[in-house]
């Protein structure tokens, strides 16, 4: 079978993406997209706030994609909501600065922020400076914003927004975190 691939004659016009929602699959779904970018050949860097573990994800990346640059900002455990912990809000602005310095480089072609959304809901980062670095990126770079909750602003902001909406989930049947499924 031979496929043919057309060259798009048109200036990339680079999107801001939002996956938001109570639902599972967020994260796996901005993961399809950098999959997706990385097989058309483009440059795709992913900053995870709220996370220091090795996720599936992290460890295919890894074992198998190492096109894909990818940067942990948080510990290996949950961050209180009403009263995070000094290190928590550290991480999560040394994430920021880390997105800033990588949008601003245009090294790039896609940016993964996965989390973000629930960093700025806990207020971990300031909404103003999320939306500054949004404003100021390459016309031409696609950001991908993952999490819970996203506000108004940032629905407003993006190009796309897609709500990932819990149905039904196995922990309300009392099955536990999963390998290969949860993390």
């Amino acid at each position: 079978m031979s496929i043919e691939v057309k060259a798009d004659n048109l200036a990339k016009q680079g999107l801001i993406m939002v996956f938001t929602g109570d639902g599972k699959g967020k994260t796996t779904a901005a993961f399809g997209q950098a999959l997706r970018a990385v097989g058309h050949g483009y440059r795709v860097c992913i900053i995870q706030f709220m996370k220091g573990r090795l996720y599936g994800e992290v460890l295919a990346i890894q074992k198998s994609l190492p096109d894909i640059d990818l940067y942990q900002y948080g510990l290996d455990s949950f961050v209180m909501r009403d009263k995070p912990a000094p290190i928590d809000v550290e991480l999560a602005q040394q994430g920021l600065e880390k997105a800033k310095e990588l949008v601003a480089s245009g090294r790039y072609d896609m940016i993964i922020l996965d989390e973000i959304i629930v960093a700025l809901d806990f207020k971990l980062i300031s909404e103003d400076e999320l939306l500054n670095l949004l404003s100021g990126k390459p016309a031409e770079m696609d950001i991908i914003l993952t999490g819970r909750y996203a506000s108004p602003r940032i629905l407003e902001k993006a190009d796309m927004v897609s709500e990932v909406r819990e149905i039904k989930h196995h922990y309300n049947a009392g099955v536990r975190n999963q390998t290969g499924i949860e993390y």
